[in-house]
Order: C-alpha cells, then structure tokens, then sequence
C-alpha cells in the first residue's frame, strides 16, 4: 500500500517541529484513568512497558489493551479535520497513523489481547458509554 506524495516540510519548520516534545495526551488519558477509578475496575496499569503498541492502559488480568486516540491524531471522522497549510503532508501523516494504529491492533488481537480503541470526543462527551464499553469486554473476557 503505498502513501500518497507529500510536500515535505522545510528545513526550518522540522527543525521547529523536532524540536517540541510530546507529552502524551495527559487530559484525555487522566480522564479515562478517572473513570476507571470512580468505577471501581480494578487491575489496569497506565503505560505499561513491553506490551506492542504502548497502550495508554492495560488491563492484565483480562488482557484488555486500551488506546485513547486523539481526535486530530488519530484522524476522527466527527471532529477531526486537516490544518490549511501543507494539506498533503498531514493527510498523509494521519494516514500513517490510522494504519499503525490497524497494525497494532491487529497485532494484539493476534497475540490474545482484547483491544479498545476510544476516541478522544466519545470519552468527553459520553463517558458512561465509553465505561460501558470496557466493562462489557472485561466481562467477555474474564468468561473465557
């Protein structure tokens, strides 16, 4: 599968660009960390190390992966959008994104792990559902 072509940034807007570093997506994870508080599922780990794809929380026992994708990022159909400078480059850039985030996925899936993926938006605005979402797949799970 091959990306699109893409007007590759200049010499000093990658200098700029290399040089601001990511801080992970603090808000939306804690967030998430907070309902899983409040709701009293027990066993998750945020970022735990040597699991593929470094999910934002794991949940061992289960074996639950879960992924809080950015809305920009991770190119959200509801709210997402593309910046007006450069359009080929971040089209492109969200492309990759979307297809690493498939392979990882896929990859855990492959490897037993149970996997969610929740967006940005849908942990904002509906929280419960989202809650919803990992309870019921940690029921599914734990049946196995």
């Amino acid at each position: 599968m091959s990306l699109p072509a893409f007007k590759k940034p200049s010499a000093d807007r990658s200098k700029n660009m290399s040089a601001i570093r990511c801080a992970g997506n603090k808000t939306t994870e804690r967030r998430l960390i907070s309902l899983l508080r409040s709701s009293a599922v027990k066993g998750w780990r945020p970022h735990p190390s040597g699991i593929f794809g470094n999910p934002d929380v794991l949940i061992r026992k289960e074996a639950v992966a879960i992924f809080v994708d950015g809305c920009f990022w991770h190119g959200c159909p509801k709210c997402g959008h593309i910046p007006r400078t450069n359009r080929a480059y971040w089209r492109a850039k969200i492309k990759r994104n979307k297809q690493r985030d498939d392979l990882v996925s896929r990859t855990l899936r492959t490897a037993g792990y149970g996997v969610l993926r929740v967006r940005e938006c849908q942990l904002r605005e509906k929280p419960t559902r989202c809650l919803n979402r990992i309870v019921r797949m940690l029921r599914r799970r734990s049946r196995r």
